[in-house]
């Protein structure tokens, strides 16, 4: 059974259509990156998974049913706009949550993994934008809940904070928990995640590894240094341009041209060159990064080269 399910969610508010036909399925023990840009829909989905609002049209079922109130000890959520209680005490607060569910973690040991033991005798008040997004951490994860629903959780963080914070929560992905996290930092996304879902406008447009949706942008760039004439190389299939290396660094000493080559794969160059026996010095390949793809997709891009769509399945384009 999968641990989240979305089948053609629609959700709108008048005549505004925040979701269009959202479709989802998240097995157990999955990192899944909800990626777009602000007013993608990303916190909209999170409100559906919670329960907080319903579907306009479609369905949506967390753990093979409706959300609702009694699933809040199977899951933990990290929500943006949730606000801290000032007047409680770090410690108190988290042993406050901790009561309401059957298997919680042990309070130190759980501000001890984020970070917040040396905080826990002072009020909420005190503390820094990173720690209190420690803090909703802490409070997400002290249940031991089956469900991580982290919503932006590293907005307000910086460098240095971030990584502790993913140390910290893929740690509880190592201990058993599923989970799904927005954000519209594409580095993140890459780095965290096993799979990336790309909303643009409320919709979905698509759902696969971020080493698959590298794979759309349709160019990498070769620069290598080379006595092939550019007309040559200009010649052979996937090349789509060739111009030469920036200014004063068209000619090495040995007198080989130095090129930039736009490509759809790299061993469309590299391969033409070696076999006619061309000389290759000073090779270069800047692959696709994550940013790329998600440019060449919002602007309409094809998915021609990814496998056919099935509703609800991970790994594949709509």
């Amino acid at each position: 059974m999968s641990v989240l399910e979305a089948k053609q969610a629609r959700r709108t508010y008048g005549r505004r259509v925040a979701l269009h036909g959202f479709d989802l399925c998240i097995e157990r023990g999955e990192v899944v990156a909800l990626l777009g840009p602000n007013g993608a829909g990303k916190s909209t989905v999170f409100d559906l998974l919670l329960g907080l609002i319903a579907p306009s049209e479609g369905r949506i079922t967390v753990f093979g049913e409706r959300p609702h109130a009694g699933m809040r000890t199977r899951v933990g959520a990290m929500l943006q706009d949730a606000g801290l209680p000032e007047q409680y005490r770090v410690g108190e607060l988290v042993r406050l949550v901790a009561r309401s569910y059957p298997k919680a973690h042990p309070v130190d040991e759980t501000l001890d993994r984020v970070g917040l033991a040396p905080r826990r005798r002072q009020s909420v008040a005190t503390l820094s934008g990173g720690e209190r997004q420690r803090l909703l951490l802490a409070l997400a994860t002290v249940g031991g809940p089956e469900l991580l629903l982290l919503d932006e959780p590293t907005s307000a963080m910086d460098v240095e904070s971030r990584r502790s914070f993913w140390e910290q929560t893929l740690s509880a992905v190592e201990r058993g928990a599923t989970l799904l996290f927005a954000t519209h930092d594409l580095a993140e996304a890459d780095a965290v995640a096993d799979r990336v879902v790309l909303l643009h406008e409320g919709r979905m447009i698509a759902d696969a590894t971020p080493a698959k949706l590298k794979q759309l942008v349709p160019s990498c760039l070769v620069t290598v240094a080379t006595d092939a004439p550019r007309a040559t190389i200009g010649s052979w299939s996937g090349v789509k341009r060739v111009q030469p290396a920036a200014p004063g660094k068209g000619v090495t000493p040995e007198g080989l041209a130095l090129v930039t080559v736009s490509a759809a794969d790299a061993g469309q160059v590299v391969v033409p060159l070696v076999k006619a026996g061309y000389q290759v010095e000073q090779l270069t390949i800047v692959d696709a990064d994550l940013e790329a793809a998600f440019m060449h997709l919002t602007r309409g891009g094809s998915t021609d080269r990814l496998p056919i769509p099935v509703p609800a399945q991970p790994g594949v384009l709509r």
